[in-house]
């Protein structure tokens, strides 16, 4: 039938059918379908891959016959130049809907910034490593890439960790494989659960090397860390003597507490909580150490409890500010040097006292160990002195090797600690008592 507005107005559905299809003469393909309920939709049909389809145009009311007849048409040209409207439609469809769901994943993925994903890490993969360890390496990570903490993890590329690292690394090579041993493994570890696809602190290459690995201290600097050390009031004088008659690590020192030593002060007791590998470890406390430790005073708090921690400057809080302590330490060490050696002051020139022996902290651990197997002291006891685990004693030897030698462990500690007095002697000083006096034979 001719299809006018008078006409669709008019059109019904008979009353035994569901709905009923009316065909418009005026453009081929064109029809309306009414509907028991009263509805008319326009659609149309078209003939492709020998199957017949129906294109589904719109309900009259939301578009004229007029829209519908254009609409046909346009699709009827499509058909004519072989396309199949239905099926591009079905595939406009299933490309905005991909587009939808991708875009949803995009936002859940933005939402994961770099921050976020410290923060997951910490919490879950951290979540039965050490104290200082789940401290330590969040920490280093929001500090060296601070600029990219808002953007999305997924973002930071190869090239953007390697500029970091790279400028890091200039002034310090240890931090920078700090780093980029904590990004490895944080961002391993969201490789594996999908967070995001890829790690890229895997292909970084440092190529500073840690020159810092093989420092080890002579024994003329052994003794002026000694006496140095010696100089320097609480906290921190006490402090580095400590470090170096225990050859525990620096925070692990520095959060000592009262009741972790022994009532007699022959042992202190790190927590599994402070410890690197997250293991109790038992230290034996040599003389020296107990003559240190008699010395340090206690803290009073505002309730007139006393403070629980060794080292402390606040009561509250373990001590902080290593770097200028140890720069307070290493000019004091190089003033006594040149003291010593006036010849090689000259060498240097005479503008003040040679310049400050080049070391860490952490060198006083390798020292030690370094020092011990000079002196006698097997390697596997030197190494759970250490809280480290003995090349010796991995793998199976470790299952079925229980034995901790702490008889063996406590006396490296005493011969390490009389031979660090003697290095103070040889040099022409001694303590006694807390005192730094000159040595009479």
């Amino acid at each position: 039938m001719k299809l006018t507005k008078p006409v669709l107005d008019g059109l019904t559905c008979p009353p035994d059918k569901r709905d009923v299809m009316y065909a418009d003469d005026e453009v081929k393909g064109l029809r309306v379908r009414v509907n028991a309920t009263g509805s008319k939709t326009f659609l149309f049909e078209y003939r492709y891959g020998g199957k017949s389809r129906r294109l589904g145009l719109g309900t009259y009311g939301q578009i004229t016959l007029a829209q519908a007849r254009r609409m046909a048409q346009e699709a009827r040209g499509r058909v004519l130049a072989g396309g199949d409207p239905v099926g591009e439609r079905k595939v406009r469809a299933q490309a905005t809907l991909a587009a939808e769901v991708q875009e949803a994943r995009d936002a859940i993925a933005d939402a994961l910034t770099l921050d976020v994903l410290i923060g997951r890490w910490q919490d879950g993969a951290l979540r039965d490593r050490s104290q200082n360890y789940r401290r330590e390496a969040p920490h280093r990570l929001r500090y060296a890439f601070g600029p990219s903490l808002g953007l999305p993890a997924r973002q930071l590329t190869v090239g953007d960790v390697q500029a970091r690292l790279d400028d890091i690394s200039e002034a310090h090579p240890t931090t920078a494989r700090r780093v980029h041993a904590y990004g490895r493994a944080m961002f391993g570890w969201a490789v594996k659960r999908r967070l995001v696809s890829d790690n890229p602190f895997a292909e970084v290459v440092l190529d500073s090397r840690d020159t810092s690995r093989d420092r080890v201290l002579d024994d003329a600097e052994l003794g002026a860390f000694w006496r140095a050390s010696g100089a320097m009031g609480y906290p921190f004088g006490p402090y580095f003597r400590i470090l170096a008659l225990t050859l525990q690590r620096l925070r692990e020192v520095a959060g000592m507490r009262w009741d972790e030593i022994a009532p007699d002060r022959s042992t202190w007791t790190v927590p599994a909580g402070r410890a690197k590998n997250g293991k109790a470890h038992i230290v034996h406390l040599s003389e020296a150490a107990r003559r240190e430790l008699a010395d340090v005073p206690r803290r009073e708090l505002a309730d007139g409890t006393l403070s629980p921690l060794v080292f402390t400057t606040t009561g509250y809080s373990p001590i902080s500010g290593f770097s200028d302590a140890t720069e307070r330490l290493g000019r004091l060490m190089a003033a006594d040097i040149a003291e010593r050696a006036p010849q090689e002051q000259n060498i240097a020139g005479k503008n003040g006292p040679a310049p400050a022996p080049s070391w860490t902290l952490h060198d006083l651990r390798r020292t030690g160990v370094t020092t011990m197997a000079r002196l006698g002291i097997p390697p596997h006891v030197a190494d759970l002195t250490l809280n480290h685990v003995p090349a010796s004693l991995k793998g199976v030897a470790a299952i079925y090797q229980r034995h901790q030698f702490m008889d063996e462990r406590a006396q490296a500690l005493n011969v390490w600690a009389s031979h660090i007095e003697r290095a103070a002697i040889a040099c022409g000083l001694v303590e006694v008592h807390g005192n730094v006096v000159p040595f009479r034979r």
